[in-house]
């Protein structure tokens, strides 16, 4: 009985530590590649990485590939939903708030058509592979719930800022 609960935790812990890693791996892959064009599909990775990186840290140490797990989910969900509601006008506000607002200096817009309500606070501009790169806190508010994601931008080369 006693080497079967010894080896069983040891085992479990493995199981659970693979598939956290392999979730990862398959939500980083995309974004490392550049391969999502879609920007609820580049909200939902960043916003799983973010939040399970959150869930793991925040949560409590026993659990952390279960809040880690968790924390992806939430954040999936609220990236993609942010990613999805920016519409062409909105992604040309959010492209002029990276290129023209000074640090820490919030822009506020409501979208026209879809009544959605912008809250952007540009971080200061860092350098990333010889590219210009800022991080802006995005605040939304969609069908009346308050969201709030991180994105990072960095400049083209035909000097428009992509997320």
């Amino acid at each position: 009985m006693i080497g079967i609960h010894s080896v069983q935790p040891g085992v479990r812990r493995r199981s659970v530590s693979w598939r956290l890693t392999l979730a990862c791996a398959v939500l980083a892959a995309p974004l490392v590649t550049g391969c999502m064009d879609n920007k609820a599909q580049q909200g939902a990775g960043i916003g799983a990485l973010g939040g399970g990186l959150a869930g793991s840290l925040l949560g409590p140490s026993k659990n952390k590939e279960q809040n880690a797990l968790i924390g992806a989910a939430i954040g999936g969900v609220l990236g993609y939903t942010v990613g999805n509601e920016m519409d062409k006008n909105d992604r040309a506000k959010l492209n002029q708030v990276f290129e023209t607002v000074p640090s820490r200096q919030t822009t506020t817009w409501v979208n026209p058509d879809t009544r959605t309500e912008y809250a952007v606070t540009p971080q200061p501009a860092y350098q990333v592979d010889g590219r210009e790169c800022r991080q802006a806190e995005i605040a939304s508010v969609i069908n009346g719930k308050r969201e709030t994601v991180v994105k990072t931008a960095c400049r083209r080369p035909d000097g428009r800022w992509e997320i």
